[in-house]
């Protein structure tokens, strides 16, 4: 389409009197041939109002009166040609987008139609009062011709507003895409004043897991690169990128895709203990077990026992067998308090301790204690921590991959970040201006149906405050209607990828003409129909595919493997001291597996890897696990701790033992 086809007029503005023009549409008609359909942009210029619409209806004439007109006069034959070739002309409906001047509000003058270029659209969707703050999401195309749609910065990331969702149909809609491709756009084109990081959750297969790689050739058609210049976003891969998951049951390799060996360097562990997730044990335990008395227990455990760090029992208690005081700061030492306090329950008859009923004590021992089995690869006996970095930093994404995990795991893991997340916003803790959270299944997360969960609770305040304090959702589901309507209200902007006829019909999708529901019933992948405080009418988008390399082809280059445990080891070492070579752990391995009196390789390693997980910060942790495992080894008596399977050790069997030695727990 040249320029001279913006020139010249397509149509005139009409009004009868059974179809008049109102303030908000007006009604024009154009020619067959004319370069309009559903959700293209028009103006109407006359010499002192300008009036700009988007295509909203059409409808097709000619001078018959009835369609047996036509029937008779071509006998009956549809191959026939007509004997006289009747006048056809189109009128469509247009919804008003802007005018100028913009008081006083009119219906549309009685004037020339034409359509609308990149200025006019620009003016149409208002953003030239923003263009400084513009973030592109698309492009608007008619014909050949590319115009950027542009996203107020502002509305999108807060303060004035913020949020956004995402809604299609799963597979078809592009919804995955359409976020990542947006927040390439925010890191690229938001300004360098203003901080910004994402965090995200891998919650179906290998879909976010090598966003830091180029895609394969020939992966961005020449569409996809046209419309990156269009908008000035360089199509490129995310430059700092950090994932995270959780172990496996075998607590050495990562449940992650990401374990190819040339992609685990930034890949670290996501491991949690007692203090980390007592908070959230309305998410791992069942409600019908944990009663209010089970809660009130509960509580009284995280205020009196866990957050001091120790618990100090009275004299009456330690007549009973308990000590004066016993540390509470992880499973394993939890496991021992509420053995004590059960002993002292029995040797009163099993009456109540200090308020609470023996079988309340018992029932939340049961529960609390299962929890290292049932999160074996999550949450850990031991104090080992390793978790999101306490600063996020500008331009940089996080990965947490759940996609392997169960679904109660992947419940808790998305509960507890996210909560996390708003304690720190609460506090001016995130690090940057704006982070972003994307959160994929909000059907499930915060339905519109159902009681409210903890995960509720927090989406609704990080929706309803976070935009004041740099804490901003982008959120995706299938069927929007089933969305806490709350959640989806408070989002400022809101994309339609391709949606089923049953969702549109749904009471939340009457806004929507139903010529503009038929275009969104058979959106291509690609294209959404946008939504933004700026726009007075939603506006037809198409985006290009985010460049990085897709999960399936992510998978084939580069397979999941398993790595040896003595590899593990030496990789966990290295967090202390990038120098340290491989071979000098194999040495130490080897040595002490010559002096450990049958003890193999294999488990002198597993033994090492727990001995890390326990303590990560000692930096002379191989020295002390040479000098001091040969005297350890072989002690069935003592428990063995984070739950790992390899021999236990016994530091008080050590001859230079110090109970004040910071490393003596090895």
């Amino acid at each position: 389409m040249s320029s001279d086809d913006f020139s010249k007029p397509i149509g005139r503005v009409v009004g009868t009197e059974k179809k008049p023009n109102t303030a908000f549409t007006f009604n024009f008609w154009c020619t067959p041939d004319a370069s309009v359909g559903i959700g293209t942009i028009v103006a109407v210029r006359s010499d002192k109002r300008t009036v700009w619409g988007v295509v909203s209806e059409g409808f097709g004439y000619n001078d018959l009166e009835a369609p047996l007109y036509d029937y008779i006069g071509s006998d009956g034959r549809a191959e026939e040609q007509a004997p006289t070739l009747r006048p056809e002309m189109r009128l469509y409906i247009a919804s008003v987008l802007r005018q100028q001047p913009e008081e006083p509000v009119q219906p549309a003058p009685i004037a020339p139609v034409y359509l609308a270029d990149e200025e006019n659209v620009r003016l149409a969707l208002r953003m030239d009062s923003f263009f400084e703050r513009a973030i592109p999401a698309g492009v608007y195309r008619n014909g050949e011709n590319l115009a950027p749609i542009l996203l107020d910065s502002r509305f999108l990331l807060g303060p004035e507003a913020g949020h956004l969702n995402v809604t299609g149909t799963s597979g078809l809609a592009a919804k995955t895409s359409a976020i990542m491709f947006l927040l390439q756009a925010i890191f690229q084109k938001l300004p360098e004043d203003e901080s910004v990081a994402a965090l995200l959750f891998n919650v179906k297969g290998g879909d976010l897991m090598f966003i830091d790689l180029p895609p394969e050739d020939g992966f961005l058609t020449n569409e996809d690169r046209r419309i990156y210049d269009a908008l000035g976003v360089q199509p490129q891969p995310f430059g700092k990128v950090q994932y995270y998951a959780p172990f496996k049951p075998d607590r050495v390799n990562l449940n992650t895709l990401r374990s190819h060996p040339d992609l685990r360097h930034n890949v670290r562990p996501l491991h949690w203990g007692l203090k980390e997730v007592l908070d959230y044990t309305e998410v791992m335990l069942n409600r019908d077990d944990i009663d209010v008395k089970a809660d009130a227990f509960l509580q009284f455990i995280k205020q009196r026992a866990v957050d001091p760090g120790k618990f100090e029992f009275d004299q009456s208690e330690q007549a009973a067998g308990a000590p004066p005081f016993m540390p509470v700061t992880n499973f394993a030492e939890l496991t021992e308090w509420l053995d004590t306090v059960l002993q002292v329950a029995e040797t009163r008859g099993r009456e109540a301790w200090r308020s609470h009923a023996y079988a309340t004590i018992r029932k939340v021992y049961n529960r609390l204690s299962n929890l290292t089995t049932r999160y074996r690869g999550l949450i850990g006996e031991s104090g080992y921590i390793s978790d999101l970095p306490d600063q996020f930093e500008d331009r940089t994404v996080y990965v947490i991959d759940v996609s392997q995990v169960e679904q109660e795991e992947q419940d808790l893991i998305i509960t507890r970040v996210i909560a996390e997340l708003r304690k720190r916003m609460e506090s001016h803790r995130l690090g940057v201006d704006h982070l972003i959270v994307v959160v994929d299944e909000l059907n499930k997360y915060a339905p519109s149906s159902g009681r409210e969960t903890y995960m509720l609770r927090t989406l609704l305040d990080i929706t309803e405050r976070g935009r004041y304090l740099g804490l901003v959702l982008f959120g995706a589901q299938q069927f929007r209607s089933q969305v806490e309507r709350r959640v989806a209200g408070n989002c400022a902007t809101s994309f339609y990828g391709r949606i089923e006829m049953e969702e549109l019909a749904q009471p939340g999708y009457s806004v929507f003409a139903a010529a503009v529901k038929e275009k969104l019933a058979a959106c291509e992948p690609g294209e959404v129909l946008v939504r933004h405080p700026h726009f007075t009418q939603p506006i037809f988008v198409r985006f290009p595919r985010p460049c990085y390399l897709r999960g399936s082809d992510g998978v084939r280059r580069y397979p999941p493997e398993e790595k040896p445990l003595d590899v593990a080891v030496w990789e966990t070492l290295r967090t202390l001291d990038a120098a340290l070579e491989y071979m000098q752990v194999k040495a130490v391995i080897d040595d002490v597996a010559a002096q450990s009196n049958g003890l193999d390789e294999h488990g002198v390693t597993e033994a090492l890897q727990r001995v890390l997980l326990e303590r990560p910060e000692a930096s002379r942790v191989l020295e002390r696990f040479r000098a001091h495992l040969p005297k350890k080894v072989g002690n069935p008596a003592i428990h063995s701790p984070a739950g790992m399977t390899g021999p236990a050790l016994d530091p008080a069997a050590s001859d230079d033992y110090d109970p004040d030695d910071p490393f003596a727990r090895i």
